[in-house]
C-alpha cells in the first residue's frame, strides 16, 4: 500500500501557495501578542513565531499540538503518542502550569487541573485561523500562568460572500513502527458554513476524529480508541462604525481509553473530557482608540473510568476590559482590568465504598483574581523602540502580586533590510491550582505563587524578501516552586520548594528563500535545565521544514525533526520509589504533498510521517508511532 500511496503523490506533484511566514516579507508581517496592538514585526521586542492560515493549511492532517511542537523553543510531549495521551508542555524548561493558551485573546484554563493548564486535545485545526507564540515571561499583560510562553490562537472568521462551505475529510494509518498493514484506523471530518448579510455575519463549524489501532502502553494487544467532537458558533453584527458585537458558543467533547501503566497491563480505563464556552466581546471604537470588553464563561466537565474513578467539574468566568489609545503613532497604551473566578468540585469512591462521594467541595474551592494593569509601547523614527507594563494581582487567597516588564530594542534599517537587537527583563506569576489548594489529603492552602524573572538578549536580522533569522538568549529563574512533597509514611502534599531553580538557553531560527520557488525553514534550541526540572526535556532540539512550490496548483514539504536525549521518571513499584531512565535521541522525517484542482476549489494533500520508520520513544512505557500515512480533501464553496 506504501508504494502505491508513494507513487501517486509523486504523480499528483507538489502543491499550494506560499504561507506569509515563508514569502519572507517581514517588513508587512503584523504581530498582536506582545503588545495587544496591530505591531509591524521589526517594531516589536520580541522574536515571535506566527503561524498562518497557509501554513496551517499545508500542514493538514495534524493536530494543533503538532503543528506547534515544530516551532523553536517548545517541546511537547505526547503527539508522537496514541491520539488519545495527555500532552506535557516544557517550554523554557518550565511545566504545563507555566503555558497560558488564549482563544481569540481570551484566557482559557481548567480550573480542576492540577496544573489548571488547558488541553490543546480539545481544539479542532480546522476551526483555527492563525496561531501566534510569544515566549517569555508576560505575566503583566496575561495574569497568571503566562511564565514561558502564551499561545494566542485565533480562530476563523466568516467569509465576505453570503453563505461559503469548507469540508474537510482525512483518512490515515495509526501504527507504531513494528506494523505495516497501513490500515484505514484515522479518520478526520468537519464542516463549516459562513457568510455576510450587510452588517450581520455568521460562522458555525463541526468536527469530528477517530482515532484506533494503537494501544496506548507499549506492550499492550487491544487497542484503545480515542473520539472527538467539536462545534462552533460565531456572531458579529456592527451596530455602526464605531460599535461591534461578537458573540460566540462552542463545545468540545472527547472520549480516550487508556491502560494502566503503573502496572504496564491493558485494562478498559477511559477519560472524558466535556468542554462549553460562551463569550461575548463588544467593541467601541472612537478617534485613535478603542474599548473591548473580552468577557467568557467556561464549564468543563472530566470523568475518569479506572481502578480509581474519579469525576471532576470545573467553572471559570473571564472578563478582560481594557482601553487602546494611540498618541500620535508613535506612543501606544493599554489600561485594562482582568477579573476571574474558578471553582471546581470532585468525587472519588472512598476506599472500601461503592458510590461517589465528594471530596472536594465547590464552596470552599474557589478563588478571585482582580488584576488592573499598564502596558505602554514606544515606537521611535530612529529605531528605539520600548515596551513596558505593569500588572497588581489581587488574589482571593494569598492576598497581592505585582509584576511588571521592561522590553527595549533598537532597530537599525539597512539598504538591504534591517537589523534589530533586542533585551527584555520581565516577572511573572503562577497562581496555585484549586487542586493543589483544597485537595483533601494533599492540598495546602498555605501555598503561595510560584514566582519566574526572565532575562533576554536577541538579534534579529532581515533581507527583503529573501530571508529572517533570529538569536535569542534567555534566562529563567524559578522561586515558591509547587512540588508534591514526600512527608514520610506515604503521605504526600503540595508545598513551596525553598530553592530557586534556574534554567537558560539560547532559541535560533531561519527562514530563507533561496529562489522563488524553494524556500527553507528551521530553528533549533539548546536548553540547559537543572536536575530537579529536566524532565522530558532534549538538551538539543532541531526542526527544519524545505518547500518547494513546483507550480501555481502544486506543493511539497519536506520536514524534519531532532531531539536529544531525554531524563525520564518511572515509579518502580517492588522499591515504592522513582527510578530515572534515558530515552534516547531521535530523528524524523516526514513530508506533505498538495494539489489543487477544480479551479482551486478542490485540493488534495496527503502527509507520510516518519518515512524511516524510526523505532524510538517518546514516553517510557507508553506506545510510539511509527511510519503512517494520511489522505485527505479540502473543498471550498
Amino acid at each position: 500500500m506504501f508504494g502505491v500511496l508513494a507513487f501517486g503523490m509523486s504523480v499528483a506533484g507538489f502543491a499550494q501557495q506560499q504561507s506569509d511566514s515563508t514569502k519572507v516579507e517581514q517588513l508587512e508581517e503584523v504581530v498582536v501578542t506582545d503588545s495587544k496592538f496591530n505591531l509591524k514585526r521589526e517594531n516589536s521586542g520580541k522574536v515571535i513565531t506566527k503561524i498562518t492560515q497557509e501554513e496551517l493549511q499545508r500542514q493538514q492532517g495534524k493536530s494543533i499540538a503538532e503543528i506547534i511542537n515544530s516551532t523553536a523553543g517548545i517541546e511537547i510531549n505526547g503527539t508522537k503518542s496514541n491520539a488519545g495521551q495527555n500532552l506535557a508542555y516544557y517550554i523554557r524548561g518550565g511545566r504545563n502550569r507555566q503555558v497560558l493558551v488564549l482563544i481569540d485573546g481570551i484566557a482559557v484554563t481548567d480550573a480542576s487541573q492540577i496544573a489548571n493548564d488547558y488541553d490543546l486535545r480539545l481544539l479542532n485545526v480546522d476551526q483555527v485561523e492563525s496561531i501566534e507564540i510569544l515566549k517569555g515571561a508576560s505575566s503583566t499583560l496575561y495574569g497568571s500562568g503566562a511564565a514561558t510562553a502564551v499561545i494566542n490562537i485565533k480562530l476563523k472568521t466568516a467569509s465576505k460572500d453570503k453563505i461559503a462551505a469548507n469540508f474537510t475529510s482525512i483518512v490515515g494509518s495509526n501504527q507504531t513502527s513494528d506494523e505495516n498493514n497501513y490500515a484505514i484506523e484515522d479518520f478526520r471530518n468537519s464542516v463549516s458554513v459562513n457568510g455576510t448579510l450587510d452588517k450581520f455575519n455568521y460562522l458555525a463549524s463541526f468536527g469530528n476524529q477517530y482515532t484506533d489501532g494503537l494501544s496506548a502502553i507499549s506492550n499492550g494487544t487491544e487497542s484503545d480508541p480515542y473520539n472527538a467532537i467539536n462545534g462552533n458558533l460565531k456572531l458579529r453584527y456592527e451596530f455602526s462604525k464605531a460599535f461591534k458585537m461578537n458573540a460566540y458558543a462552542s463545545f468540545d467533547k472527547f472520549k480516550a481509553d487508556f491502560d494502566d501503566a503503573f502496572s504496564g497491563i491493558d485494562t478498559d480505563d477511559i477519560s472524558k473530557t466535556n468542554q462549553y464556552r460562551l463569550g461575548i466581546a463588544p467593541e467601541f471604537t472612537y478617534k485613535n482608540g478603542s474599548i473591548t470588553l473580552n468577557g467568557a464563561y467556561n464549564n468543563i466537565e472530566r470523568e475518569i473510568v479506572s481502578s480509581y474513578p474519579a469525576k471532576f467539574n470545573a467553572e471559570s468566568f473571564v472578563g478582560d476590559i481594557f482601553n487602546r489609545y494611540n498618541f500620535n503613532d508613535s506612543f501606544y497604551t493599554v489600561l485594562g482590568v482582568n477579573v476571574q473566578e474558578n471553582k471546581m468540585e470532585s468525587f472519588s469512591i472512598p476506599f472500601g465504598g461503592t458510590d461517589f462521594e465528594q471530596s472536594i467541595n465547590p464552596e470552599e474551592a474557589k478563588f478571585t483574581i482582580i488584576d488592573p494593569y499598564a502596558n505602554v509601547v514606544y515606537v521611535s523614527e530612529f529605531g528605539l523602540n520600548v515596551n513596558a507594563g505593569a500588572r497588581f494581582n489581587n488574589h482571593s487567597e494569598y492576598g497581592s502580586h505585582l509584576v511588571y516588564s521592561l522590553n527595549p530594542s533598537f532597530r537599525k534599517e539597512l539598504n538591504f533590510g534591517y537589523i534589530k537587537g533586542l533585551a527584555s527583563y520581565s516577572t511573572a506569576y503562577i497562581t496555585p491550582s484549586l487542586y493543589q489548594l483544597f485537595e483533601p489529603t494533599y492540598g495546602n492552602s498555605e501555598l503561595k505563587p510560584e514566582e519566574n524573572t526572565t532575562i533576554e538578549v536577541g538579534a534579529e536580522l532581515n533581507i527583503k524578501d529573501k530571508a529572517l533569522f533570529s538569536v535569542v538568549y534567555f534566562n529563567r529563574d524559578e522561586k515558591n516552586f509547587i512540588d508534591f512533597i514526600d512527608l514520610g509514611n506515604f503521605e504526600y502534599q503540595y508545598k513551596n520548594v525553598d530553592e530557586a531553580f534556574t534554567a537558560s538557553g539560547l532559541e535560533f531560527t531561519a527562514n530563507y528563500k533561496i529562489t522563488k520557488k524553494l524556500a527553507l525553514n528551521a530553528n533549533a534550541t539548546y536548553t540547559k535545565v537543572e536536575e530537579n526540572l529536566n524532565l522530558r526535556i532534549p538538551e538539543l532540539k532541531v526542526n527544519a521544514r524545505l518547500d518547494y512550490q513546483l507550480c501555481d496548483a502544486t506543493f511539497m514539504s519536506l520536514s524534519y525533526q531532532y531531539n536529544d536525549d531525554r531524563r525520564d521518571s518511572v515509579y518502580n513499584n517492588d522499591t515504592f520509589m522513582n527510578e530515572d531512565v534515558t530515552l534516547k535521541r531521535y530523528s524524523l522525517l516526514d513530508v506533505y504533498v498538495s494539489h489543487k484542482i477544480v479551479k482551486e476549489k478542490v485540493t488534495l494533500f496527503a502527509n507520510v510521517t516518519n518515512i524511516l520508520n524510526e523505532d524510538y520513544v517518546e514516553l517510557f512505557g507508553y506506545s510510539t508511532k511509527g511510519r503512517n500515512i494520511n489522505l485527505g480533501v479540502t473543498i471550498r464553496l
